[in-house]
This record gives C-alpha cells, structure tokens and sequence, in this order.
C-alpha cells in the first residue's frame, strides 16, 4: 500500500495498490499482442483473393479495434475495484499505468465510464462484425463502417472535451499527456475520419449508380 502517483495530487483513492508491473512490461505486452492480431488477420484476409489490400487493411484495423474495446476497455467498465486488488491481473494494471495520463479513469469519472460503456458493448461487436461484412462482401459493409466510426469519433469528442472543461488536470506530466492522453487516442481520431469519409464516397457513389438504373 501506498501514496498514488496520479494528478492532482489531492485525489483520494481509498485502499490504492501500486503498480507490479512496470511500464516496459505492460508495453511490449500490449504491443506485441496488437503486432500478432494485426498480422494474423492480414495473413488469413490473403487467402480471399477477390479482397483489395484495402480491404485487408480495414479488417486488420476493425479486428484490432475490436478487440481493443472489448478485451482491454470492458474490464475497465465493470471492474470498478480495479486500483485496489492485492492481486491485479495484467488489465489492472493496464488502467493503473494508463491513469498516469488520464487520472479520470482511476478516479471512475461517470463521463469516462459511460464513454467507454458505450464503445465496449456497442463499437467493439460492431467492429468485429465490420470484419465479417467486409470479408463476406456483406451490403451493409459501409454502413456499418461509417455508423461505428461517427461513434468512435463522438467518443473523442465527449472524451476530450470533458476533460478541457474539468480543468486539463489529469496527467502526471508533459510525457504522459503527450504519449497516452494524445498519442494513445489519436488513431481512434485520424483512422475513423479517413474510414468515414471513404465509406461515404462509396454509399454515396452506389446511391447514384442506383438512382442512374432506376431513370433507364
């Protein structure tokens, strides 16, 4: 037991366990579990000749955003004594080391809870599902892709937002603002807006295409 190492300083969390794991080990753990789905995926995707490599490159993407909401962000929604077990598992300490960043999920902030809620039960089967639609060639493909990325998006925005209007005081400093509150988020921000905008082309390019047939 011990002081937390979390901002502001003045944050009570009763009964704090501290960190067993160190900082390398919950990285190269994480990272390299993301490099083995992200490379399981697009060796399976090649077997389907008909896919385009952007195609493949989606499915990577959706299966390890997938995986990510419901594998690492679901323990953290329903397991709201995650600080204070004597003995955490590996996503306990996951929350703990990401919490240098952002102090909110430590502290269970109900804005940041319900955030991730939504996007554990909702985006994360969607996004799975999403590589499904594309392997399969499913019609709902782009509507589905689209629909998951406004929600990804919105969830960035409540996200970033809240945390301007509650003082921008939840990280230990500079490093951890920039590498887990910017840097770890901003590919739920870049990716879904390239994956928008790319589905909305095409939805709307097979409505024209629709709409010239029916005028014939």
């Amino acid at each position: 037991m011990g002081a937390h190492p979390y901002a502001p300083a003045d944050l009570d969390l009763p009964g704090y366990v501290p960190l067993r794991l160190s900082q390398l080990e919950i990285l190269v753990a994480y990272i390299a579990t993301s490099l083995f789905v992200l490379l399981a995926v697009w060796l399976v995707s090649g077997r389907c000749r008909r896919l385009s490599k952007a195609d493949r490159l989606l499915m990577c993407w959706w299966a390890f955003t997938g995986l990510t909401h419901i594998i690492i962000e679901g323990p953290f929604v329903f397991t709201p004594d995650f600080f204070t077990k004597h003995n955490p598992n590996f996503f306990d300490e996951v929350w703990k080391e990401y919490s240098k960043g952002d102090s909110r999920y430590v502290a269970r902030d109900t804005a940041t809870v319900t955030v991730e809620g939504i996007t554990a039960v909702l985006e994360g089967p969607a996004s799975l599902l999403a590589v499904y639609a594309i392997a399969s060639g499913k019609s709902y493909s782009h509507i589905l892709q689209f629909t998951v990325c406004l929600g990804q998006l919105y969830g960035c925005l409540v996200y970033f937002i809240t945390a301007y209007l509650d003082g921008f005081n939840f990280w230990v400093s500079p490093f951890y603002f920039w590498a887990y509150f910017i840097g770890a988020n901003s590919s739920w921000v870049v990716i879904p807006t390239l994956i928008a905008a790319r589905s909305w082309k095409k939805i709307c390019a097979a409505i024209h295409q629709s709409d010239k047939v029916k005028t014939k």
